[in-house]
């Protein structure tokens, strides 16, 4: 039986992130806090998580225990958790409603709205805070009117922003904000968070998901579902096998490309990247625990449809290309069908003419 995750917003506990808590929590009582946060880190590894457990201290303080601890109980937590919290705006990318897409772009309507409201009387008497959930979507219009509240901030006022890209939110934005990276989980947080989440799932297999997700327990999460992993498993079984059916490589990579629009797009990247991890460690004898029967047997197939030295240089090739996806704003689906195509066994057992759509290929 799985019991649900909840939203950061409502979670109440926080795994393996306590040096930046413990940061967060000598700031404010210091009472030398900065206005402006910037939360950096992968994606699952609790950012939100963490920016949230930092609004609630802020909007209840005093009532805050060791660790910014606000008990469930309390009003702010209650009030926070339902996203009805009069001092609390939350900016993060909209959905277009007709597509259900997030858009890529964080517009400047959005920003001064919420801004607005730091220049009025706290409702509660507290903290006024703004939460940025995706601050490098930000556009220039919509960096340069939260950059206002930055450079002039009323007085109890906090703006945090979150990002698992830092190095691509505006530099005037980044350069007034108290900067916190966290990091990728230990394996063992990341088990335990599987053991309250996902009990339902055995020692063994919460080990290789923890592994797997590299230090994200939200990856690790979308690993456990049976959704994602038998998607994993259909991408093992048809990448290991010869002659590989390409009808079916294509329906995976418009499913990847689904996933990765719902979900996390550098997310899906990174489990496909871990991927070749998986395999070139079941080539080598190294791979510890499979996520099902017969993976092992199957990864050391995939492994040895080219010679193992190549493999390291498809790692980096993906990396490349998801960037390129990302910043040209290319076709997703396209660009997992080349992931894909890169991965299967080679038609000559060499590098051959390259396979990629030409909206992807190299000039």
């Amino acid at each position: 039986m799985s019991v649900e995750s909840p939203e950061p917003r409502a979670n109440a506990r926080l795994y393996g992130q306590d040096s930046a808590q413990d940061a967060l929590e000598r700031a404010i009582r210091s009472e030398r806090l900065a206005h402006g946060w910037l939360l950096g880190g992968p994606p699952g590894v609790g950012k939100a998580t963490l920016a949230y457990r930092f609004a609630r201290a802020l909007l209840a303080w005093p009532a805050v225990g060791p660790g910014l601890a606000v008990a469930e109980d309390h009003p702010v937590f209650r009030l926070v958790a339902q996203g009805a919290h009069p001092d609390l705006r939350v900016i993060e990318p909209e959905r277009d409603p007709k597509t259900g897409k997030v858009k890529p772009e964080i517009p400047v309507g959005t920003v001064r709205a919420a801004t607005a409201s730091l220049h009025t009387t706290p409702a509660m008497g507290g903290y006024r805070v703004i939460v940025i959930d995706g601050a490098d979507q930000l556009n220039r219009n919509a960096a340069n009117a939260l950059l206002k509240s930055l450079e002039e901030p009323p007085a109890r006022s906090v703006l945090i922003l979150i990002s698992a890209r830092p190095a691509r939110v505006v530099p005037t934005l980044r350069s007034r904000c108290a900067k916190l990276q966290l990091g990728r989980l230990p394996d063992e947080a990341v088990a335990a968070a599987l053991a309250e989440y996902r009990p339902d799932v055995g020692a063994e297999q919460r080990a290789a998901l923890a592994r797997f997700a590299r230090g994200s327990i939200g990856g690790a999460l979308e690993l456990a579902s049976g959704e994602w992993l038998a998607l994993y498993r259909r991408l093992v079984d048809c990448l290991h096998g010869e002659p590989v059916d390409r009808l079916a490589l294509q329906t995976i990579a418009q499913d990847l490309a689904r996933h990765a629009e719902t979900r996390s797009f550098y997310g899906t990247v990174a489990l496909l990247q871990e991927l070749l991890g998986r395999a070139l460690a079941a080539a080598t004898d190294r791979l510890e625990a499979p996520l099902y029967d017969g993976e092992r047997e199957a990864l050391r197939a995939l492994a040895g449809n080219r010679p193992l030295d190549r493999w390291p240089g498809l790692w980096d090739k993906i990396g490349r290309l998801a960037a390129a996806v990302d910043g040209l704003n290319l076709d997703r689906g396209h660009a997992f069908l080349h992931i894909l195509t890169l991965l299967a066994p080679p038609p000559d057992r060499g590098d051959g003419p390259s396979t990629a759509p030409a909206a992807l290929r190299r000039p």
